[in-house]
């Protein structure tokens, strides 16, 4: 059930989010709603979750056994800073 919600926001931001929602095809009140959903979830963060981007990335890249991805970024680190 919804049910309407008067908010008081300095007019500039009230511009820029309407702007932000229709670049994203989107409604205020669902930017809104999704943003209170996010921040009442009662899935607390922790410092060690992993974001849904980085879970997707991962296994994106495949290294034979033998590689050694420290021994990689060193040899570019060592090649960058010569």
């Amino acid at each position: 059930m919804n049910t309407k919600l008067t908010l008081s926001l300095d007019k500039e931001v009230i511009q820029k989010a309407k702007k932000y929602a229709s670049q994203k095809k989107s409604s205020l009140s669902a930017l809104i709603e999704n943003y209170l959903v996010s921040v009442t979830n009662d899935h607390t963060a922790d410092e060690n979750d992993i974001s849904p981007l980085v879970k997707s990335l991962s296994g994106v890249l495949k290294l034979d056994e033998k590689s050694s991805y420290k021994k990689g970024y060193s040899d570019y680190l060592a090649g960058k800073y010569k």
